[in-house]
């Protein structure tokens, strides 16, 4: 069993879902398009695709052509059922390829947020773990709208769309449900994001963001071992495969 890893940035990566996956057996192949813009892979390959987040917008396609292929990876993946799961920006792409709009959320989230299940969310198979509000972390500028079809599963207090389900197979979270500490240190150390926190003009503390991790960040994790577990679930599904329409 083979998962491919859609990566923009060396510092986001998979955090906790590394080791369950690992522990699962599953192979992993990482795409990293910072290193490697001009790759192509064949997601035909593969029993799962996971698409990570970072600091670019859907749309400077002109910046970053490999957002482009990376479009046209997620509709092939949807036409060939297979399993996908896009995180932050991830959840973006998914929400492009499928037709809906990505737009400037009406503030930046940096940090910890009550993230809400809505009556569809209570009964989802991975977000039913969450059982009603829990405190999540959140990095992000842009959000989306849900494409035809979705299921909305979450909304937070800021932000109103944070989850989505298409079909049974196809998950799109605006939150990182994948971070551990070290990695949440690692982001509030990294120039470019650092920048993102000075542009909130002190809206945003790092050092309240430090506060709040040492507090929810255990609970996160067994939130995400319990969410993720599922989705590597359906990654051992059958496959059926259905046309896309044309865009």
């Amino acid at each position: 069993m083979k998962v491919l890893v859609l990566q923009h940035v060396p510092y986001e990566i998979l955090g906790t879902l590394d080791p369950l996956l690992r522990q699962a057996g599953y192979r992993i192949r990482y795409v990293n398009f910072g290193r490697s813009p001009e790759a192509k892979p064949d997601v035909d390959k593969y029993q799962g695709l996971i698409i990570l987040g970072g600091p670019m917008n859907v749309d400077m396609r002109d910046r970053y052509p490999h957002l482009d292929t990376e479009i046209r990876i997620i509709r092939r993946a949807v036409e060939r059922n297979i399993p996908i799961l896009g995180i932050c920006l991830g959840a973006q792409l998914i929400a492009k390829a499928l037709g809906a709009n990505v737009y400037q959320n009406p503030i930046k989230e940096i940090g910890w947020y009550n993230i809400t299940l809505t009556a569809e969310g209570k009964n989802d198979p991975l977000l039913r773990h969450f059982e009603d509000t829990k405190r999540i972390f959140a990095w992000h500028g842009d959000t989306f709208e849900l494409p035809k079809g979705a299921t909305h599963l979450a909304h937070g207090e800021t932000c109103k769309n944070q989850a989505f389900r298409i079909g049974d197979n196809i998950y799109g979270f605006q939150f990182h449900l994948e971070v551990d500490g070290p990695l949440v240190d690692r982001w509030l150390n990294t120039p470019v994001y650092q920048k993102e926190i000075a542009a909130t003009e002190g809206r945003i503390c790092p050092d309240n963001v430090r506060e709040e991790t040492t507090r929810h960040i255990g609970e996160q994790m067994d939130l995400s071992e319990q969410v993720f577990g599922e989705f590597l679930n359906l990654m051992g599904h059958p496959k059926r495969f259905i046309r896309v329409g044309s865009r």
